[in-house]
């Protein structure tokens, strides 16, 4: 499958990032590849995770965050990556913003 990030899903993967370096050096990193992992893990089981308003929904297995993708065809899309401590009413006003 091919694997497509838009603007705003990268946008979450660097605020992520931003957090965790600013709680101890090096965990920003870690995050990131953890969160990479979880994306290319979706090469083999896109489609697979529950949907959620239109979306499939895979929580990654190290940090506290939901994964937000389409499937259409060969084509995996991540339109959001959320912090899943966050106050339920921001996640759904932040995932409904159309940042491209």
């Amino acid at each position: 499958m091919r694997l497509q990030i838009l603007d705003r899903a990268s946008a979450d993967l660097l605020d992520g990032y931003a957090f965790y370096e600013r709680q101890a050096e090096g965990v920003g990193t870690y995050f990131l590849e953890t969160l990479v992992s979880d994306i290319e893990s979706l090469r083999l089981y896109g489609g697979l995770h529950r949907l959620v308003k239109g979306y499939h929904r895979l929580l990654s297995r190290r940090f506290p965050f939901a994964i937000y993708y389409k499937v259409d065809g060969n084509q995996v899309s991540f339109g959001r990556i959320l912090d899943c401590r966050r106050n339920p009413s921001w996640l759904l006003a932040r995932s409904k913003t159309r940042r491209r």
